[in-house]
């Protein structure tokens, strides 16, 4: 199962990534631009899934766009969790528990790839690891 150091060794990879502590918890951002972090039962987030998030390690990651979180919902919605606020689209949150580490990795990148400016996505593009 991965943990939140799958997270930051995956993240800690990634050019200009920063993690911070924040009142939720661990967060990862790149130029200032929060791109993944560990999710905490805030009262706003549904009763159903603050009582996921409150028993289990679960982290979301930005997306590309609304349908892209849709299809990973719809793909695996035992890992997925529904959507848990409007604040900070598109996004997902799922659980680590039942992520694999491939997967862990591509969200984290992908994440990392939709918030990073051009130039540190070239400079990863010229290193050969572009997402997708």
């Amino acid at each position: 199962m991965p943990t939140l150091d799958d997270v930051r060794r995956i993240a800690a990879a990634l050019p200009g990534s920063e993690e911070r502590t924040t009142t939720g918890g661990a967060a990862w951002f790149v130029r200032g631009k929060l791109y993944a972090w560990e999710c905490h039962p805030w009262p706003s987030i549904p009763d159903e899934v603050r009582a996921i998030i409150a028993a289990e390690l679960v982290v979301g990651v930005k997306v590309a766009d609304a349908l892209d979180a849709l299809a990973l919902r719809e793909m695996a919605p035992d890992v997925f969790l529904p959507r848990t606020t409007g604040w900070g689209e598109p996004k997902i949150a799922f659980r680590m528990a039942d992520i694999d580490a491939e997967h862990l990795d591509e969200l984290v990148t992908e994440a990392w790839w939709s918030q990073a400016p051009k130039y540190l996505r070239a400079a990863f593009d010229s290193a050969g690891r572009a997402p997708g």
